[in-house]
């Protein structure tokens, strides 16, 4: 992927050198949507960084005047429907989201990568329709959709489960769908 450029932030593809930085955030992550990614040690950041450089589904996000990796985006485009296992189409729909490390929180950094990466997914890879899932009890990333024009399309309940409680019961959270489309994104 092309490196995308903002007043105070440079996203781009991850490479050897982010692990420490990943590791920062990934040894307890915040959101409970990304509980399944903790990581254990810096090995296991290595490791998650070549996996990471090895594509563009997953972008890190560093402070231009530093450098510093200070949060993740990612965008999935969804399968084409019906999915043919032996030839893969991607439509014109993608799934976003971000990762921060909590220390850079309330900065504003979140919205403004968002922003650049849905301005890229529009007009430079010509996506149609745009969305971010969150749980209800994410009010910051909530706060990121409505900033980028997205609108709530629902309200899935009891929807996923990232963690038991203490007898080994799932506990299932409530997920918001946030959506925007490129005629509403144009007309921003």
């Amino acid at each position: 992927m092309k490196t995308i450029q903002t007043d105070r932030l440079t996203i781009r593809n991850f490479r050897v050198g982010d692990a420490e930085a990943l590791f920062d955030y990934l040894r307890e992550p915040t959101a409970s949507c990304f509980f399944s990614l903790k990581l254990a040690d810096l090995a296991a950041a290595e490791n998650e960084v070549l996996k990471r450089a090895g594509d563009d589904e997953y972008l890190a996000v560093c402070l231009t005047e530093s450098g510093q990796l200070i949060g993740d985006l990612f965008s999935h485009a969804d399968a084409a429907w019906p999915e043919d296992p032996e030839n893969p189409q991607q439509t014109d729909t993608v799934s976003v989201g971000w990762n921060f490390n909590p220390v850079f929180g309330g900065k504003g950094y979140a919205f403004e990568a968002a922003q650049a990466l849905c301005a890229d997914l529009f007009t430079q890879q010509g996506k149609r329709r745009i969305y971010a899932y969150v749980e209800d009890h994410n009010a910051p990333s909530q706060r990121v959709c409505k900033k980028l024009g997205m609108r709530l399309e629902g309200r899935f309940l009891e929807y996923v489960t990232f963690q038991n409680d203490s007898d080994g019961n799932a506990i299932y959270e409530n997920t918001m769908q946030y959506a925007i489309l490129w005629h509403e994104w144009d007309r921003r």
